[in-house]
């Protein structure tokens, strides 16, 4: 019965949560087609959510990206538009893991993030790990570890506002934060914001020229922001990719001229 009320109330929580804010502001727009016509598989897509729990998460990492998703669009093989088709995997705080089409976020603000040098296998084995987690959902009983967010700007220290988001199990910590998407790349070794050590403090003989020794940061730590910074992925823009020509744009002051 404490279950089923818990549930209940970690549903209702979760929708609400869900909702979109109010002016919300655009400035980064990359209409569906552009991205299909850009995304590789593995490709990495930051969103700039407009949902209520988009604002905590957003304050407590210090970034504009809230959500993380991966394309896997060549792994899907759905014969449908690629735009509409669901080439995209991604963790829902109500529906858990899930495909959706690019044309879901086509009115918020993204990012591309392409993992630099990843081979072949290495790549098919970092999509196929994400879409075999497909129905992985959030474990609505997890009601504190909702209610956290209800704050859009919760009091916490600078500290410890990364660690707020692995609070509690990792199923609802997997199913609101990059959790998914890091645990794919880390299954392959690939590294995104790794510590590191020198050799000798990390119990490694000394070699001369050889790098510092890597260390697995914990799957739960890592936020959408970290992909961006990574030294190991290259952002890429549609617009630039594309072929801009600034000389093509029609500005406000020249039509008032005409």
């Amino acid at each position: 019965m404490i279950k089923r009320l818990a549930t209940a109330l970690g549903r209702r929580l979760a929708r609400y949560l869900n909702q979109p804010i109010r002016r919300y502001q655009a400035f980064a727009i990359s209409d569906p087609g552009s991205l299909a016509e850009i995304l590789r598989p593995a490709d990495v897509l930051l969103v700039d959510g407009n949902s209520r729990v988009s604002t905590a998460i957003k304050y407590l990492i210090q970034s504009t990206w809230s959500h993380v998703a991966m394309y896997v669009g060549d792994f899907r093989k759905t014969g449908l538009d690629p735009v509409r088709a669901p080439v995209l995997i991604e963790a829902d705080l109500e529906q858990g893991v899930i495909a959706v089409p690019l044309d879901k976020y086509e009115r918020l603000n993204t990012r591309i993030c392409r993992p630099v040098g990843l081979d072949k296998e290495d790549c098919q084995n970092v999509c196929r790990y994400v879409i075999e987690r497909i129905g992985h959902a959030y474990d609505l009983r997890n009601v504190i570890d909702l209610a956290r967010y209800l704050l859009p700007v919760p009091p916490v220290p600078v500290y410890w506002r990364r660690r707020m988001l692995a609070l509690g199990s990792g199923d609802p910590t997997r199913a609101i934060c990059s959790t998914l998407i890091a645990e794919a790349f880390q299954s392959v070794r690939y590294p995104i914001l790794p510590l590191t050590k020198p050799r000798d403090e990390a119990g490694a003989a000394p070699d001369h020229g050889k790098s510092d020794v890597l260390h697995i940061r914990h799957s739960s730590l890592f936020t959408p922001r970290d992909f961006d910074v990574s030294p190991y992925f290259r952002v890429i823009k549609p617009t630039v990719e594309n072929g801009f020509d600034y000389s093509l744009l029609t500005w406000a002051d020249q039509l008032d001229n005409q």
